[in-house]
C-alpha cells in the first residue's frame, strides 16, 4: 500500500536512533528558572508579580490582557528574584520572572482538583479553560490553543488533525508521548474535537514510528472507535500544516489563509495531552516533554523538563558536550531550529529539542555563488522559487519579494538543505519578512501621520 504524502520536500539524515528507544525521564527539578513573559505568537503578558513576591508551582504570573496570547505560570515553588529583560532562545532578549527555588514540589495527580468532564461543557468552557492552562502549540509555532480554537462563526470546522509526524531529524520526544501516554492523546484530540464542533478526527504519523502506530490504535479501539490514524511516508517536512492537511485529506489551503478555510484545525500530540492535564488535574502548562540529542551531546536523553530551566542545566544533566572542537547548539532540530550564542537561555513552552552538532554536523559558514541548478525548486513544498526570493530579501528589493510569493515561504529549510553551494536561503528569505514587516509598519506610521495632519 503507498503511502499518503505531499509533493516534493527532501529526505534528511534523520539520527532517530539516537533517542526513540530512550523513555521519557524527569529531569532534575531546576534550582532557579527564567520564565519569559512571552513564549507564544501574539502579545505579551503583564507581570502579576515583583521581586521579592513568594510563588507557588502553577501560580499564573503573566496575565494574558489581549485575544492572541496565553498566561503564563510559575513552573517551580519560590521567590521571585528579579523581573527584568533576559536572553531569548529566539533572539534578543524579553521580559522575564526569574524564580529561586524552594526544592518543593506538587503532585499534580494526587492533587487533582475539581476533575471536569469536557462532554458536559460547552464550547466557550473548553477553550476557556485550555486559556487559563496557558495551553500553546507545542510544536513549535507556540499559537495560543484557545484562539486556533475559537473559529469565526462563518467558518465550518469538519475535520481535526493531530500532528504526530515530528519530520525534524534527531527529534523523538512527540514519539515518546505518543508512546507512552497515547490514552492522553485520545482524550484531548476528543475535547479538541468537541470545542470546535468537528466530526471528524486524525493523527497523522510518519511510517517510521511503527510502535505509535500500534499504541493509539489500541488506545482507539479502547476510547473512542472512529478516529483514524494515518500512516504517512518518512519524508520531511510532513509536519508542516499545509503539506498534512494535503497528505491526510488531499485538501489544499490556499495561499495566505489558514487550515480553517478547508474546514480544518491542526494541533499537535503533545498539545493535546497538555489539553487532558488541565482538565483532569488542574495543572497549568509548567513542563514539557523535550529531546537533548545530536553527535555534540555524551547521553542524548528524552526529558520531562520545567519550562524556564537553562540549557546549561540539561547539557549538564546528559553528559555535557562532546569534546570535538567547534560545536554548535540548536533550540530545535537541525532544519529549522536557531541557533544560539549562549546556553544560558531557557526552556519555552514550544521548545521541542536541543540539539548539539559537532564536527562535520556543523553547518559550513563559507558559501558559493548560486550556479542556477534548481534544486531548491524541486524541494521546495511550497513550489517557490527560493534562489530568487531568498537573494531579493538579502538586497531589501521588497516589492519583487512580496510579489514572488515570499509570505507563502513556511521556512522548512528544504532549500539550503540542498543547495550545492551551502547558500543560507532560508536566513536570507528571514531577513527578507523582516525587512518587509518594517517597512510596513513605518509605511503605516507614515500614514497615521497624515491623517492627523
Amino acid at each position: 500500500m503507498k503511502l499518503k504524502t505531499f509533493q516534493r520536500g527532501v529526505h534528511p539524515s534523520y539520527h532517530k536512533g539516537l533517542t526513540q528507544a530512550s523513555g521519557i525521564e524527569k529531569a532534575e527539578l531546576p534550582k532557579s528558572v527564567v520564565i519569559p513573559l512571552q513564549q507564544h505568537i501574539g502579545a505579551p503578558c503583564a507581570p502579576l508579580v515583583k521581586k521579592g513576591d513568594e510563588v507557588i508551582e502553577g501560580q499564573r504570573i503573566g496575565e494574558a490582557g489581549a485575544f492572541v496570547t496565553a498566561p503564563v505560570h510559575a513552573s517551580i515553588s519560590g521567590k521571585v528574584k528579579e523581573v527584568a529583560l533576559k536572553p531569548f532562545p529566539g533572539g534578543g532578549k524579553v521580559l522575564s520572572v526569574v524564580i529561586e527555588g524552594d526544592g518543593g514540589e506538587r503532585n499534580w495527580e494526587e492533587e487533582k482538583g475539581e476533575f471536569r468532564e469536557f462532554e458536559s461543557l460547552k464550547p466557550e468552557e473548553v477553550r476557556r479553560a485550555i486559556k487559563d492552562a496557558g495551553i500553546v502549540g507545542m510544536g513549535g509555532a507556540a499559537f495560543p490553543t484557545a484562539v486556533k480554537l475559537s473559529p469565526p462563526g462563518d467558518k465550518k470546522l469538519d475535520s481535526v488533525v493531530l500532528n504526530g509526524c515530528e519530520c525534524e531529524p534527531y527529534l523523538t520526544c512527540d514519539h515518546r508521548v505518543m508512546l507512552e501516554e497515547p490514552d492522553k492523546v485520545i482524550w484531548g484530540l476528543r475535547a479538541i474535537m468537541k470545542t470546535v464542533g468537528a466530526s471528524s478526527g486524525y493523527i497523522g504519523i510518519e511510517d517510521n514510528k511503527r510502535d505509535a502506530i500500534e499504541a493509539l490504535r489500541a488506545s482507539i479501539e479502547r476510547i473512542s472507535p472512529g478516529i483514524k490514524v494515518v500512516p504517512l511516508e518518512t519524508k520531511y517536512p510532513q509536519g508542516a500544516e499545509k503539506m498534512l492537511i494535503h497528505a491526510v485529506l488531499k485538501r489544499k489551503v490556499p495561499t495566505g489563509k489558514l487550515p480553517l478555510e478547508v474546514g480544518v484545525v491542526v494541533n499537535n500530540t503533545s498539545t493535546a495531552v497538555a489539553i487532558y492535564d488541565a482538565f483532569h488535574y488542574g495543572k497549568p502548562l509548567i513542563e514539557r516533554v523535550l529531546t537533548v540529542s545530536g553527535n555534540g551531546i555524551k547521553n542524548p536523553r528524552n526529558l520531562r523538563v520545567r519550562i524556564g530551566t537553562a540549557f546549561s542545566d540539561l547539557i549538564e544533566q546528559c553528559g555535557g558536550i562532546e569534546d570535538e572542537g567547534e560545536v554548535e547548539i540548536l533550540n530545535g532540530g537541525p532544519m529549522m531550529g536557531i541557533a544560539q550564542s549562549s546556553v544560558n537561555v531557557p526552556v519555552l513552552k514550544g521548545t521541542s529539542g536541543i540539539t548539539i552538532l559537532s564536527g562535520v554536523e556543523v553547518k559550513p559558514k563559507k558559501y558559493g555563488p548560486c550556479i542556477r541548478c534548481a534544486s531548491c525548486i524541486d524541494a521546495c513544498p511550497m513550489g517557490l522559487m527560493p534562489y530568487r526570493i531568498a537573494d531579493m530579501g538579502r538586497l531589501a528589493e521588497l516589492s519583487g519579494f512580496k510579489s514572488w510569493s515570499a509570505l507563502s515561504c513556511i521556512e522548512c529549510g528544504c532549500c539550503s538543505f540542498v543547495c550545492p553551494s551551502k547558500r543560507p536561503l532560508v536566513q536570507w528569505i528571514r531577513v527578507g519578512k523582516v525587512k518587509l514587516r518594517q517597512a510596513q509598519i513605518e509605511e503605516e506610521r507614515e500614514k497615521n501621520s497624515e491623517q492627523e495632519k
